[in-house]
């Protein structure tokens, strides 16, 4: 003997008088707790959720709540004439309805109802180089750009003055159209007004429909100092107008630093390279480099071999973000002589003499180095 059904309001834990919000209510909740992939190895829940489910078919349809309500369980029994249970496209569609917007909460899908037509402008991009000197000061120039701004003739209503746009047929103007398979829902843009819930059949000649026209601006920018490659500067509602009504975008600045003829950057340290003689670079002495700031000195000691790196503190650049300034590397290289005189090639050749006569002590880098090539063929 099939066991006896439970009364759908007391599934649904309502009294008959319940309104339709109420009912919805109370399904999408004993759905969302006991729905099989939330409860996969739970066969009682799964029973309710079935419970649930059939409750909900018929309570929320108008019809065949008056023959449950007039006949009890009988009235919605297909083998006994009635309705049953979710059979017709009326129950079905509600339901469909409701478990679509269930099916949101739990797993993160759809959009909802009653999409808007209005929409935000699309964000821009700027790529802006500067040089390095006003990327490390701070600077303040101007940039014109293209960007989409709101048809003067139709006002951004896209439809030629003294018309209006017409409510979509397809969408009713919702500017979603819901899409069901068995008892799933899927909401998604009209594909006939894309969304926007209207119809322009008389269309603005200036825009031609779009309700934005293609324009350019110039713009004010201010280049805060220490401004690095890559960093964006935003300037709030200066991107592409909303449509409808809504609100802009924004315009965003990215900053590109010049190559610069002398310093190359790295977060805030500044590098160079400075050629030095033979004589200075054996004998020392004091040489004058460049910084952002002007000159400065710095003494270089005897037997100072070629790359070695001297720093300059706080001679790079602060940061947007930094507290103290970075430094400066400079690197000296030492230069070989060119077009020599013949007195300078004598005393070249004397010098080279007297290096073979002392031995390797004036090369030590020489001779370790050849002390590895005989140590490696052996």
């Amino acid at each position: 003997m099939a066991a006896k059904k439970r009364d759908y309001y007391e599934i649904l834990g309502l009294n008959r008088d319940a309104s339709e919000e109420d009912i919805k209510k109370s399904y999408r909740k004993l759905a969302m707790k006991f729905h099989p992939d939330r409860n996969p190895d739970s066969k009682d829940a799964e029973e309710k959720f079935k419970e649930a489910k059939e409750a909900y078919e018929i309570l929320s349809t108008a019809e065949k709540r008056r023959a449950y309500d007039a006949y009890g369980h009988a009235g919605v029994n297909p083998q006994m004439g009635g309705m049953g249970a979710g059979a017709g496209p009326e129950g079905f569609g509600g339901f469909a309805e409701a478990f679509g917007d269930i099916f949101s909460d739990i797993f993160g899908g759809g959009q909802g109802r009653g999409r808007s037509s209005v929409f935000r402008g699309a964000d821009l991009r700027y790529n802006l180089e500067v040089s390095l000197e006003q990327a490390a000061r701070g600077t303040e120039t101007k940039i014109r750009i293209p960007t989409m701004e709101t048809c003067e003739t139709c006002k951004g209503s896209g439809a030629k003055p003294g018309t209006s746009p017409k409510t979509c047929e397809t969408c009713h103007g919702s500017g979603t159209v819901r899409l069901s398979q068995g008892f799933f829902s899927i909401q998604q843009s009209c594909p006939t007004c894309h969304g926007s819930g209207k119809m322009i059949t008389d269309p603005c000649a200036t825009c031609r429909g779009a309700g934005r026209v293609k324009k350019h601006k110039t713009l004010a920018v201010k280049i805060p100092a220490g401004v690095d490659e890559g960093d964006r500067i935003r300037l709030s509602g200066e991107g592409e107008s909303g449509v409808n009504g809504g609100p802009p975008g924004d315009l965003y600045v990215v900053i590109h630093l010049k190559e610069h003829g002398v310093f190359q950057r790295e977060g805030d340290d500044l590098h160079c390279e400075m050629p030095i003689s033979f004589s200075q670079a054996a004998l020392g002495g004091e040489i004058e480099i460049p910084t952002l700031d002007g000159s400065a000195k710095i003494k270089i000691p005897p037997e100072t071999q070629s790359g070695q790196v001297f720093r300059l503190r706080g001679k790079g650049i602060k940061g947007v973000r930094s507290t103290y300034p970075g430094d400066l590397l400079c690197e000296v290289v030492v230069e070989t002589p060119v077009r020599l005189t013949d007195r300078q090639k004598d005393i070249l050749k004397e010098l080279e003499e007297i290096n073979k006569k002392d031995g390797p002590r004036h090369n030590p880098r020489a001779k370790s180095f050849m002390d590895k090539v005989r140590e490696f063929f052996g």
